[in-house]
């Protein structure tokens, strides 16, 4: 099967975030605007369960969305008072973020492999965007950026299926496993992993939790 390159991915999300509404463009063409908002809340809540409680206003959590589409899970971040920082490679998206935020939330147009900001993250999470990414070498710099980006003692949380194998979906889809991920990670400082489901219908993603100790 012939899969996107890179520059036809970026310009696939792009049309696509231009032409969908927020909830379908990041979510599931598919279903209905209803079942998108519990696909949502269900991921969000899922979010929530591995980010904690742990922020107040005098020390916020620094978290990173990667690939972060119109920004609805980074906007519900930072309104539980969180400093959030949401990155994509649609203009459109990123376009789409600015015009929404409203409160700590700041937004960049960026590769997930690209960006290099001057700290670190508390909690660096991507959801549903890593299995879009269909070339290796780009998956495998991405993923090795993002876990570069947290601090001794956070979190990084990865959308992906929790089956150890890899598998091509389709034309802009490929899933791939967890031992795949912890190879690139575990050299970087990360301890033991965890998988937690989405839980929405049939789905089988669900985040893959990497805790960051050396």
């Amino acid at each position: 099967m012939r899969t996107m390159n890179s520059d036809e991915t970026t310009a696939y999300w792009d049309q696509r975030h231009r032409q969908f509404s927020p909830l379908s463009s990041g979510g599931v063409v598919g279903i209905d605007a209803g079942a998108n908002e519990i696909f949502y809340a269900m991921r969000l809540g899922r979010l929530l369960d591995l980010v904690g409680d742990g922020s107040e206003s005098r020390a916020p959590l620094r978290v990173l969305d990667a690939g972060c589409g119109k920004g609805w899970f980074a906007r519900a971040m930072a309104r539980f008072g969180h400093r959030v920082d949401g990155i994509d490679i649609s203009p459109a998206a990123i376009e789409e973020c600015r015009a929404q935020a409203s409160g700590p939330d700041e937004y960049a147009v960026s590769a997930l492999s690209d960006w290099r900001p001057p700290y670190l993250y508390d909690v660096v999470y991507s959801v549903d965007v890593l299995f879009h990414v269909m070339d290796d070498d780009a998956w495998a710099a991405s993923v090795r950026n993002l876990a570069s980006l947290v601090r001794l003692g956070g979190r990084l949380i990865l959308s992906d299926h929790g089956t150890d194998e890899d598998r091509t979906w389709s034309t802009y889809q490929r899933t791939r496993g967890p031992s795949r991920y912890r190879a690139l990670v575990q050299p970087l400082g990360y301890g033991a992993d965890h998988f937690r489901p989405y839980g929405f219908r049939n789905t089988p993603v669900g985040f893959l939790v990497f805790d960051r100790v050396s």
